[in-house]
């Protein structure tokens, strides 16, 4: 706790340096972590506490057994992350933003104190992440705006499991505290790509030992059927997006430049719409991006994993020695155009 108000303080000396806008963001942001941090109550309290409602329980205890796995088998970091539980008054936690220009698909920067750069801007309040979209939207960038179920203080805070969370199906429960556990594990400032992608490396692995080990076998056959669909979709959205690139890459007059993007993305909308993560989004550049971000370089950890026969341990410690390499010098895992 006294590490946590320490950054606190740090972040609040710092925004006092900033513009008025910086300080308006910085200002909602650490609202809205002390507003959560506040709501939190460790999980063996409520599990103890008479009151506690039985299905609200049954999740807590569920959520422990997962916590108690990433440490024994995956070798998370052993904190107090995921070990409290905290009450929140709508379906995310935060909303992000993410933008593109308008021929291009690499994202806007958003770059912080703590995190460095990353490929968007989270807001507490949906009003304010909409209300920053506007604006991105009126300097012609495409935008995509999504909610969030959980973020990452990358190990400064002790995350708490999450209303918005908790009663996602077993093997989505663990998928996510696995996620976000692993930032801590290795985190490269300005490399949302390899960030992201290590992540969703490690929460895969994860959840397909974590099924496996407890006899859920039906989930398991579940679970790969669902990456092989999330692996096709995948590859659509990799395709649409090489060809994008391909065409912002030409020297062709933007109007016809527009009706040809415009045409890829309606031809893609079919697609999303089979997704029941994007299919109410409007496709753009910005949705594409975001969508990268999590999937470009997942299929190079994956090998590096098999490289070091399975080992967890070993692996982490490769991923620490690329995560403190220079993006030039981290060869297949820097995200091109890095």
């Amino acid at each position: 706790m006294e590490n946590s108000l320490r950054i606190l303080i740090s972040l609040l000396a710092l925004i006092l340096l900033s513009g008025c806008e910086t300080l308006a963001y910085y200002l909602q942001a650490i609202g809205g972590q002390v507003s959560l941090m506040a709501r939190a109550r460790p999980v063996a309290q409520l599990l103890a506490d008479r009151a506690t409602p039985q299905p609200l329980r049954a999740r807590l205890e569920l959520a422990r057994e997962i916590r108690d796995y990433a440490v024994r088998e995956l070798k998370l970091p052993d904190n107090a992350s995921y070990r409290s539980y905290a009450e929140l008054d709508g379906p995310y936690a935060v909303w992000n933003v993410v933008a593109a220009p308008e021929f291009s698909l690499e994202p806007l920067q958003s770059c912080f104190p703590v995190a460095g750069c990353v490929s968007y801007r989270g807001f507490f309040g949906r009003d304010d992440a909409e209300r920053y979209a506007r604006g991105l939207r009126a300097q012609g960038y495409d935008v995509y705006v999504y909610g969030v179920p959980a973020y990452s203080t990358l190990g400064r805070f002790d995350d708490p499991l999450l209303s918005t969370f908790i009663g996602y199906p077993d093997a989505d429960l663990a998928r996510l505290v696995f996620h976000e556990l692993t930032h801590q594990v290795a985190y490269v400032k300005d490399d949302s790509t390899f960030n992201e992608s290590f992540a969703v490396t490690v929460e895969r692995e994860g959840v397909r030992r974590w099924l496996a080990a407890t006899g859920r076998g039906a989930a398991l056959q579940d679970f790969f059927a669902a990456e092989e669909q999330n692996r096709k979709f995948a590859g659509e959205m990799d395709q649409a997006r090489a060809r994008l690139n391909l065409l912002y890459r030409q020297r062709i007059a933007p109007g016809a430049m527009r009706e040809r993007k415009r045409a890829e993305y309606a031809a893609l909308k079919k697609a999303l719409a089979a997704s029941p993560r994007f299919r109410d989004a409007e496709p753009n550049n910005a949705l594409l991006a975001s969508f990268a971000t999590y999937t470009q370089l997942v299929a190079t950890f994956e090998h590096l994993l098999q490289d070091e026969g399975g080992d967890l341990e070993k692996f982490y410690s490769k991923v620490k020695i690329l995560a403190a390499n220079e993006p030039s010098n981290r060869g297949p895992f820097s995200a091109p155009g890095r």
